[in-house]
């Protein structure tokens, strides 16, 4: 399920794209931050564009899994990318790293990436798989060129401790103004994705922002979502904004 909530309804989208108005944005580079459901967010991305015609690169500016496919290239030159991009319709790249990861490209490669004709996605930050997330202060990672920031948050994480379900539970707390051991609220996800020391940090003029709320797998989260969006709405103003884009995803 893709819906954007408008004016206080979930509208479902038949796509991702559709729900995220990417249909017809030329060559996007869009980058994924925030909570766990990142790279499962690029990867629906990526099938999307193929099967629409376009085939797209996914990388990392921080950390990724290598999966071991025909489709992640470890260390690859640019033709390498290309042509498995060719072949499978998108492909996954980064330079080889620890604990069976890959992480960012080196500048050359990366510069080469960038220029390329089509959709390239980005994986900008790191969660542990946790369904919330504040960033340190070297996070997120975004490229000048990203016109289009996904800011991750799972509505798993409502009504349970801080400590349990956020990536850096302590500084998210002292944010906040909360205990860790104090249960996540509509309102805090809200705050996380207003501002600018969080879901909004590092995200420049010129870059769509959206919020994504995943995990609405049930009814009441998708009441839950819908609360999210009322603070979102009730406080956009106060944080200079005058339209909060909120994207709520099910599998």
């Amino acid at each position: 399920m893709f819906a954007e909530i408008i004016e206080g309804q979930l509208v479902e989208r038949d796509t991702l794209l559709e729900a995220l108005s990417l249909i017809g944005f030329k060559s996007p580079r869009i980058a994924a931050v925030g909570a766990g459901g990142k790279t499962t967010l690029l990867k629906e991305l990526a099938a999307e564009y193929k099967i629409s015609g376009q085939e797209s690169v996914v990388i990392t500016t921080t950390h990724m899994k290598n999966e071991n496919t025909r489709q992640f290239l470890v260390n690859p030159s640019i033709q390498e990318i290309l042509k498995i991009q060719e072949q499978e319709g998108y492909v996954f790249a980064g330079a080889e790293a620890p604990n069976g990861k890959i992480k960012i490209l080196p500048q050359e490669i990366l510069n080469n990436v960038m220029e390329l004709p089509c959709p390239v996605l980005i994986e900008a930050d790191g969660a542990r798989r946790l369904p919330v997330k504040m960033p340190a202060e070297h996070e997120p990672v975004l490229l000048p060129q990203v016109n289009c920031v996904l800011s991750v948050y799972g509505l798993d994480a409502l009504e349970e401790k801080l400590q349990d379900v956020c990536f850096r539970a302590e500084r998210a707390a002292n944010f906040l103004h909360k205990s860790v051991e104090d249960k996540l609220e509509a309102k805090d996800i809200a705050l996380l994705a207003l501002s600018r020391y969080a879901g909004r940090k590092g995200v420049l003029g010129h870059m769509r922002y959206v919020v994504m709320l995943n995990k609405a797998d049930t009814m009441e989260r998708r009441r839950l979502a819908l609360r999210v969006w009322k603070m979102l709405d009730g406080m956009k103003e106060e944080y200079g904004l005058q339209e909060m884009r909120v994207i709520v995803t099910a599998r």
